[in-house]
C-alpha cells in the first residue's frame, strides 16, 4: 500500500487515477481546511530574524542540507525543528555549539544529521515551535531556521520554498502529495527549484564492490540517479524508522554484500554499529544570486532592529 501510494503522489501511473478521481473531494477539502487555517492565523514576530525553510509536498525535497548549507554560513545562529520520528516529546536541546546534549531517539534523525554536521550552531527540537524560537533567544541565538516551517503559519517569518526539479501530481492530500494548494506557493518569499537555484552533490564515503542500499527517507527511489556501482539490494523502510543491528547483520550475509550502503540521515541511526559501512554523503550548492537575496533580507531586518 505505501509503494502504491508513492507511486501515486510521485509516478502516477493509468490504473492510479480512478482512485485519484476517488479522492478528490476529500482532498479539496483538506486543501480549504489548510487555505482557511492560513487565512485565519495571527502571527507572531519576534526579535531576530526567522527564517523558513520548507515545501509543499510530502517527502524529502532536500530541505536539511539546505539548512545546513545555510546555517553554515552564520554565526550564533540556531535551528528549531519538529523532529519527526523522535520518541521524545516536549522540547529537547539536541546540541549548543556543536555539543550533542541528546541521543538519536531523542532528537529524531534530521535534527541529529543538522547538529553534527554544525558545530558552531544550537539545534532544538518542539513540537511548539514558538517555544523552541524563544529557547533559542534565550540561549542567545541572534538568526533562527525554521526546519520545515512553511506551513508555520502563526510566526512571522521569511519563507523560502524548495521545489522539485519535476511535480507530476498536483493535487492535495490524499489525491496528492500537495500539504496545501499549489496556488500556496504565492505566499512564500523566495522560490528555489531543484535544478536551478540549487543541485545536489553526492559522494560515497567508504565504497565497496557489494553494497546492500538500506534507507529510511521518504520517496527512496530518488536516490537512484546517485547510487553508486556494487548495489546489489535495496531494502527501503518507513521514513525516520530505526535499524536493528542483528537485521543489517544478515542482509549483509543474506546477499554477500561488504558493506550496508545508506545516507548520511540513516547513519546517525547506526552510530555504534559494527558493521562496515558505505554512506552517501549529500552537499546542496546554492547559486549566488539567492545566497545573496537571502543575506540581504537578514541584513535588513537586523537594520530595522537597530534603527
Amino acid at each position: 500500500m505505501k509503494a502504491f501510494f508513492e507511486r501515486l503522489y510521485f509516478a502516477p501511473r493509468w490504473y492510479h487515477y480512478p482512485f485519484i478521481t476517488l479522492l478528490l473531494p476529500l482532498s479539496f477539502l483538506y486543501g480549504a481546511g489548510m487555505r482557511l487555517r492560513r487565512l485565519r492565523a495571527r502571527k507572531e514576530r519576534f526579535d531576530v530574524p526567522i527564517i523558513s525553510v520548507g515545501n509543499l509536498i510530502v517527502g524529502g525535497s532536500g530541505k536539511t542540507p539546505f539548512v545546513i548549507a545555510l546555517a553554515s554560513e552564520y554565526e550564533k545562529v540556531a535551528i528549531v525543528s519538529r523532529g519527526y520520528g523522535r520518541q521524545s516529546r516536549g522540547l529537547v536541546e539536541v546540541s549548543r555549539k556543536g555539543e550533542i546534549l541528546c541521543n538519536v531517539t531523542q532528537s529524531g534523525d534530521e535534527p541529529m544529521l543538522m547538529a553534527r554536521a554544525l558545530p558552531h550552531a544550537d539545534v532544538i527540537v518542539s513540537e511548539d515551535r514558538k517555544e523552541g524560537i524563544h529557547k533559542a533567544i534565550a540561549n542567545g541565538a541572534e538568526m533562527i531556521i525554521l526546519d520545515d516551517g512553511f506551513n508555520r503559519v502563526d510566526i512571522e517569518k521569511y519563507d523560502i520554498l524548495l521545489e522539485p526539479e519535476s511535480i507530476t501530481n498536483y493535487y492535495t492530500f490524499p489525491a496528492g502529495p500537495f500539504r496545501e494548494f499549489v496556488s500556496t506557493r504565492t505566499y512564500a518569499d523566495l522560490i528555489l527549484k531543484e535544478g536551478r537555484e540549487y543541485h545536489r552533490q553526492v559522494t560515497v564515503e567508504n565504497p565497496a564492490d557489494r553494497m546492500v542500499l538500506v534507507t529510511a527517507i521518504a520517496h527512496p527511489q530518488r536516490l537512484n540517479p546517485y547510487l553508486p556501482e556494487g548495489v546489489v539490494a535495496k531494502v527501503y523502510k518507513d521514513d525516520h524508522a530505526y535499524f536493528d543491528e542483528e537485521e543489517l547483520k544478515r542482509l549483509l550475509q543474506e546477499h554477500h554484500a561488504d558493506a550496508i550502503l545508506c545516507t548520511s540521515k540513516d547513519r546517525v541511526k547506526m552510530e555504534g554499529f559494527k558493521l562496515p559501512v558505505s554512506e552517501m554523503k549529500l552537499k546542496l550548492e546554492i547559486n549566488k544570486k539567492s545566497r545573496d537575496q537571502i543575506a540581504q533580507t537578514i541584513d535588513q531586518y537586523r537594520q530595522g532592529k537597530r534603527e
